[in-house]
């Protein structure tokens, strides 16, 4: 194995996702900030969820706006939906793992609050299943997924789909997002 190649090649496919999400997805990134900014405002929350590594961004973003992402300031309303394993292991057995988000977005979810559904197919059925529960509550939908986004255009308000195909440079990119947003959401809701 070259090393070296792999190394250089790694931080290529990297930059190529970086130019390409940075060329097209700075409107719907405003719109995206911009809704999530009313959502708090108007006494919503956040609500995050996705499987795998897109779990693990749910976690992540939701902890950065309720503790703190670089400054001390009023916490912000998030949550996941991946971190309760006894509503995650009873909702799977007794209905089945489509629904373990849906079931969820159906007990906690209102109106006034914002949806972020992850995804890098587009296409995870749990996480379309509770996209397609929250549009039912009237809530407001935010997709972030890769490749064509899958189901996401024609389920979210905003869909932020990084134009690339490999699920490491898109997860790399739903961070990069992720933290752009969570630094948007501390200046503007956070003092």
């Amino acid at each position: 194995m070259d090393l070296h190649t792999l190394f250089q090649s790694e931080f290529d496919r990297h930059q190529a996702a970086v130019d390409a999400t940075r060329k097209q997805l700075e409107a719907p990134f405003t719109q995206w900030v911009e809704k999530s900014l009313h959502t708090l405002k108007n006494g919503g929350k956040i609500i995050f969820f996705g499987n795998g590594g897109s779990a693990s961004d749910a976690q992540h973003l939701a902890t950065e706006l309720t503790v703190r992402y670089v400054k001390n300031r009023p916490a912000l309303a998030a949550l996941a939906l991946t971190t309760d394993t006894s509503a995650l292991t009873a909702i799977g057995n007794d209905f089945g793992f489509e629904d373990i988000f849906s079931r969820q977005v159906e007990a906690l979810c209102q109106d006034k609050d914002l949806v972020i559904g992850i995804t890098t197919s587009g296409t995870s059925p749990n996480v379309i299943k509770a996209l397609k529960a929250a549009n039912a509550i009237g809530a407001t939908t935010v997709g972030l997924g890769g490749r064509d986004g899958g189901l996401l255009p024609e389920l979210c308000d905003v869909s932020l789909i990084i134009p690339h195909q490999e699920t490491a440079r898109i997860q790399e990119m739903h961070i990069t997002l992720g933290h752009a947003y969570c630094q948007a959401l501390e200046n503007e809701a956070g003092s």
